[in-house]
């Protein structure tokens, strides 16, 4: 009796597990990099972003950061959805709805301030008391990546820069 039980229990796990890992693969496997920065999407599964404009098209983004920039040049079309992923589970969730954290002891994707996403407020207030932060909505994560996309850029360019330094031999 408590093997059979015991295997229930095992494949409802198994079963759970797939589901999240298949929500993830969905939008990555439609768009597995990021149009702006190439970084793949599974990889950021925790921090990627998916929008969708009233005209019906869709793009995936790696970070907020990059979110920021397509929102900024599809100014005259209206985003009907925003998905982000959620920092533990990596599911996507409705990024105005989330409970975001700017800032803590991590450093972001694609900036030097994170800016992180959680489904539940009390995921949120336990990774600030982890690794700091401030509590946020949507709007004020979006007003953060916006008010650094120039300090961020010019990390990224210079990050870059070292790189192609470094692969060419150059020191």
């Amino acid at each position: 009796m408590k093997r059979g039980i015991l295997s229930a229990l095992l494949i409802t796990f198994l079963l759970s597990l797939s589901g999240t890992v298949f929500a993830v693969q969905e939008d990555v496997q439609k768009e597995p990099s990021c149009k702006y920065c190439g970084m793949d999407r599974g990889q950021f599964a925790h921090s990627r972003m998916l929008v969708t404009y009233d005209d019906g098209t869709k793009l995936g983004t790696c970070s907020i950061h990059c979110l920021a920039v397509d929102l900024a040049i599809n100014i005259d079309k209206m985003p009907t959805s925003i998905e982000v992923g959620d920092y533990n589970t990596k599911n996507l969730i409705d990024a105005e709805k989330a409970a975001w954290v700017i800032g803590g002891n991590k450093p972001g994707v694609m900036s030097k301030q994170a800016k992180w996403a959680f489904e539940k407020k009390e995921d949120a207030e336990k990774y600030i008391k982890e690794n700091g932060g401030t509590l946020a909505t949507f709007d004020e994560a979006m007003k953060a990546a916006y008010e650094s996309m120039y300090t961020d850029t010019k990390m990224i360019r210079e990050k870059r820069k070292m790189k192609k330094m470094q692969g060419a031999g150059v020191h």
